[in-house]
């Protein structure tokens, strides 16, 4: 077992250097072999997998010669595991986005000092990878970070660190009606309501999430769950409406709705907008 501490490879790498003693005490050069040295992502025999969480997410095994000092093995993890990371170790990831809007580590951890750690293990059998958090710093305004950790404006901020300037919507999970009142940065939104009670699904576009969802819904008012995506800042109010009306009108070919619309009905539920395309 290694345990490794926390830090920024975690998070903006997705991806960690694996110490020599460890990598010897696997034995990664039997299970991930490589020619002459050099082992890439896109080769069959760096596939891997990490379980977290009871979960199993894709992983690559690379090496790298490195001269007399020997061979350099990294373990890469998905980005989806390293949102999952980022938001169980709340602390670190908010240190991480810290010293990156500084534009350099430096002392970041002197100035806020602590450390929190997880455990990997591998097995042979599976060629997989375990990682179990051994401890946690537990936020001192726990709800806040907790919101805060996924949001879209965290998101943003991350994306201008790591100069990724591509399209990209931000994707959010399920939420309780109740949480829209902590709701952060949720602008330039695409959402969907749910009425779980009388099976009734709803699709909206808004400038302002929380500003709109607090408006009242004649056509799903006792809605109990939301979910949205986060268009690019500079994306027009025309191209909001236009992702809106598509999706609506997908739904209308999949639910139950008011309009006729030939649709396969493939659940109980039914589309509550009341304006769809033909």
């Amino acid at each position: 077992m290694w345990r490794k501490k926390v830090d920024n490879s975690l998070f903006r790498y997705r991806g960690t250097a694996i110490p020599k003693w460890v990598a010897s005490q696997w034995d990664l050069e039997k299970y991930f072999p490589d020619i002459s040295g050099t082992l890439h992502k896109p080769d069959a025999n760096s596939i891997s997998s990490i379980c977290f969480n009871n979960r199993s997410y894709d992983a690559y095994v690379t090496c790298q010669s490195k001269g007399r000092s020997g061979k350099q093995h990294r373990l890469w993890q998905s980005e989806e595991l390293t949102g999952e990371l980022k938001s169980v170790f709340v602390m670190s990831h908010m240190r991480d986005i810290e010293s990156g809007l500084r534009g350099d580590v430096g002392d970041i951890e002197r100035e806020i000092p602590f450390w929190e750690f997880i455990d990997i293990e591998f097995d042979p059998d599976f060629r997989r990878f375990i990682y179990t958090p051994h401890y946690r710093q537990e936020p001192m305004f726990p709800q806040l970070f907790r919101n805060l950790s996924g949001s879209p404006a965290l998101k943003v901020i991350e994306d201008e660190i790591d100069d990724k300037n591509s399209f990209r919507i931000h994707k959010q999970d399920w939420k309780l009606r109740k949480d829209l009142e902590t709701e952060i940065g949720a602008f330039n939104a695409i959402y969907t309501l749910l009425d779980r009670n009388n099976k009734l699904i709803y699709v909206g576009e808004a400038r302002d999430l929380r500003k709109r969802l607090i408006s009242r819904y004649p056509s799903i008012p006792n809605w109990t769950h939301y979910r949205y995506d986060v268009l690019p800042s500079g994306s027009s109010d025309e191209l909001r409406v236009a992702i809106e009306r598509m999706l609506i009108r997908s739904y209308a070919s999949l639910l139950k709705n008011k309009s006729d619309i030939d649709t396969k009905d493939i659940s109980g539920y039914s589309l509550a907008n009341d304006k769809i395309d033909r």
